[in-house]
C-alpha cells in the first residue's frame, strides 16, 4: 500500500469538491422555489369570458323582475273555474304574436 506524501495539500481540492456540491443544492432549492411561485402566480389569474358577462347580466334582470301577484292569480283561477273567465281568441293571438316579435329582437 502506497501513500502519496508529495500531496498533502489536498484538503483544498475537498473544499472546493464541496463548495460546488453547495453551490448545486442552493441552485435546486432556488429552482425548486422558483417554480412554486410560477405555480402560485398561475393560481392567481382569472379572466371573464363573454358568455360570463352575459350571465351575470341575465341574473341581474331575473333579480329585478317583479314578483309574481299572487292575489291575482287566485281570482284568475276562480273566474276560470266558475267559468267567468272568457278569452277574447284575436286579443290573444295578437298577443302571442308581439311576444314572438319582442323575443325574435332580443336575441
Amino acid at each position: 500500500m502506497a501513500i502519496n506524501i508529495n500531496n498533502l495539500s489536498n484538503s483544498g481540492q475537498v473544499k472546493q469538491k464541496v463548495d460546488q456540491q453547495t453551490q448545486l443544492k442552493q441552485q435546486q432549492t432556488q429552482n425548486t422555489t422558483n417554480s412554486e411561485q410560477a405555480k402560485v402566480a398561475s393560481k392567481d389569474s382569472f379572466s371573464i369570458t363573454p358568455q360570463a358577462k352575459q350571465l351575470g347580466d341575465l341574473q341581474k334582470k331575473v333579480e329585478n323582475a317583479p314578483i309574481v301577484d299572487q292575489k291575482k292569480v287566485e281570482e284568475l283561477k276562480k273566474a276560470i273555474t266558475s267559468g267567468d273567465y272568457k278569452v277574447d281568441p284575436e286579443k290573444l293571438a295578437a298577443s302571442i304574436a308581439n311576444f314572438e316579435f319582442d323575443l325574435a329582437e332580443s336575441i
